[in-house]
């Protein structure tokens, strides 16, 4: 039945701030807009609904899909998500460096959990990490490829 993953979506607070966080990891732009009206609507489930999105690329062409709600703004403060929290959990990235990609992760405004710790198997390391927007992140550098 499923083709294949689409995108993943993360409705953000500051649409500028969490584009340049993922920009400076290596995604791509790849499409923007603004939606308002009867389709988007019916979609989201709400009413009189205008969102902003933008879609960036991965280097092996997976797609995030980053929205801001101009209309139904969350008024919650951003909190630092929970690994055990209901729900979807992360998102995973596969890097060369563990090392380099924490430096980057710290130097565009995201913050590093834990130190970088070696699967059982040796097969990887892996760190979690969070966005601006306090997005859990698992970061992971291959050991022996796949």
């Amino acid at each position: 039945m499923i083709k294949s993953i689409r995108h993943t979506g993360i409705v953000v607070r500051d649409l500028e701030r969490a584009s340049n966080f993922y920009r400076a990891l290596g995604f791509v732009d790849l499409d923007q807009a603004i939606e308002e009206g009867t389709f988007i609507d019916q979609v989201t489930g709400l009413r009189h609904t205008k969102l902003e999105w933008i879609k960036l690329k991965a280097p092996d062409g997976c797609l995030l899909e980053l929205l801001y709600y101009h209309s139904h703004l969350e008024d919650k403060e951003v909190t630092i998500q929970k690994s055990n929290k209901l729900g979807c959990s992360h998102i995973a990235f596969t890097v060369e460096d563990i090392e380099k990609a924490c430096d980057k992760i710290r130097q565009a405004g995201g913050t590093v959990t834990n130190l970088p710790a070696t699967s059982p198997n040796g097969m990887a390391k892996v760190v979690y990490c969070h966005d601006p927007e306090g997005i859990l992140m698992e970061i992971v550098e291959e050991l022996v490829p796949r």
